[in-house]
């Protein structure tokens, strides 16, 4: 099994440009504020956000980031992004593919929320080895994912975040912060020391 490419998401965006219904849902509405909640610092200087879609987390994590970073792997949802986020003058919106593309510089904090589960465990493991090379000493990393099986993707949420888990600890990469779980998704909260 390969990580699901670019054209998968490029399919379902032509299929429907809000195919999880990230504007309209109560639950999606409920897991962004918990995930804004769930940030230790009121503000943070340079945000990097992996999975970023039409935008929606993008907006609330604006208000809390003097630059953030968005980027997805299609560009198909990300013309919704740039009209959303037009106001937010410290947003920038970009095309890229995680691990195979990764933007220079660090950052005080990374989000990557719904997207660990595309990938096959060698790509998840360059992944988090390449946000924890550009994660700040004491920057936080937030992952936020949907538990439930799905038969086309690579992991699941539990085992996107096991991994990280696994370099989490004493004398490891991070330190686990938070964790919390509700019937449809999992959120843990790590630091770099």
């Amino acid at each position: 099994m390969q990580s699901l490419p670019t054209t998968y998401f490029d399919d379902v965006y032509r299929a429907n440009s809000d195919p999880w219904a990230f504007e309209t849902s109560p639950y999606e509405k409920a897991k962004y504020e918990a995930t804004v909640a769930a940030l230790p610092n009121d503000r943070y200087e340079n945000a990097f956000e992996i999975g970023c879609s039409i935008g929606v987390l993008s907006a609330l994590l604006a208000q809390r980031c003097e630059k953030l970073l968005s980027v997805d792997a299609s560009e198909l949802p990300l013309e919704a992004a740039r009209q959303r986020l037009a106001p937010y003058l410290n947003i920038a919106v970009r095309q890229m593919s995680i691990p195979n593309d990764f933007p220079d510089g660090h950052f005080d904090l990374i989000v990557m929320s719904e997207v660990g589960y595309y990938l096959v465990i060698d790509d998840l493991k360059r992944a988090r080895q390449l946000m924890v090379d550009h994660l700040d000493t004491n920057g936080h990393l937030l992952l936020v994912h949907w538990t439930p099986f799905v038969h086309d993707y690579p992991l699941t949420g539990d085992q996107v975040h096991e991994h990280f888990l696994e370099i989490a600890g004493e004398g490891k990469s991070l330190t686990h912060l938070l964790g919390q779980r509700t019937d449809k998704y999992r959120m843990d909260l790590f630091v770099k020391r």
